[in-house]
């Protein structure tokens, strides 16, 4: 169970220190590159498996957007990655065992709840794109000159305006409630509730830095999706651990939890 905790200190993010913990996420993964190809790539294989149940299914007009979705379960899925970041930061020997039972103890707390509310997110994106197609589309389904009606028509155009722009404000919404939340759900006892609360202020503290971040994770799960879900072999666990370096320096950790390491936030 979470317990209450006291009122959580936030320090505002600066585009450097957005920057240094990009470096120290790349560090992270150089020092420990098996854990992040492997997560990475289970990952990939996630998309490829649902890509490919969706043209099975013939529902093939909701791979983009499946596929770009994938951005809003992402924090979940880096949580492998946070165990190998705090691993490292604690100067802990690493193995499968403890960073697979580090992911499994937060899951047990209030990790799985956050988990749940993206996933209902990404539901609830999925019906929105799909309401979308039929809305300027109809019920054709996709047929022949599909790409041609899409790129070349007024109705075309603009469903794809207000697609990615609903989708991009479903993804602002989530990464403000995530940003922090899932590396703060890995590291303590909290409740998910507060865990959110906690990573809204971040991004009211610091909205442009954190605007910034939010894009470039856009960005490059954007050219991952295009790589085939290949670049998620590499992107996710750069992301993945940049995020828990992003989270160690923003929110204050309790004293009881400090450790000599912690010092040093963004050393390799």
């Amino acid at each position: 169970m979470a317990q209450a905790q006291q009122q959580t200190a936030i320090t505002p993010v600066s585009i450097n220190d957005l920057i240094e913990a990009v470096a120290a996420g790349l560090r992270d993964f150089a020092r420990a590159p098996l854990y992040g190809l492997v997560f990475g790539g289970l990952f990939a294989a996630g998309g490829w498996l649902l890509i490919a149940l969706l043209m099975v299914l013939g529902l093939p007009y909701l791979a983009y957007p499946l596929a770009m979705g994938f951005a809003l379960v992402a924090p979940f899925a880096a949580a492998g990655f946070y165990a190998v970041s705090d691993h490292l930061e604690r100067g802990e020997p690493l193995s499968w065992g403890s960073v697979l039972g580090g992911v499994r103890d937060a899951v047990r707390r209030d990790l799985r709840w956050m988990a749940l509310v993206t996933g209902f997110a990404l539901v609830i994106w999925m019906d929105i794109a799909a309401f979308l197609f039929f809305a300027f589309t109809g019920f054709h389904g996709v047929g022949p000159g599909f790409l041609d009606q899409l790129f070349s028509t007024p109705s075309g155009l603009v469903f794809l305006v207000l697609g990615n722009l609903s989708g991009a404000l479903i993804a602002f919404s989530i990464f403000s409630i995530s940003v922090v939340s899932f590396p703060m759900l890995y590291d303590r006892d909290v409740d998910f509730v507060t865990a959110m609360v906690t990573s809204v202020k971040l991004v009211l503290s610091s909205p442009v830095t954190m605007l910034i971040w939010c894009a470039l994770i856009g960005v490059l799960m954007g050219l991952s999706v295009l790589s085939g879900f290949v670049g998620f072999f590499v992107i996710l666990p750069i992301i993945g651990h940049a995020t828990w370096r992003l989270y160690r320096h923003a929110i204050e950790r309790p004293a009881e939890d400090d450790f000599p390491e912690a010092a040093a936030q963004f050393a390799g």
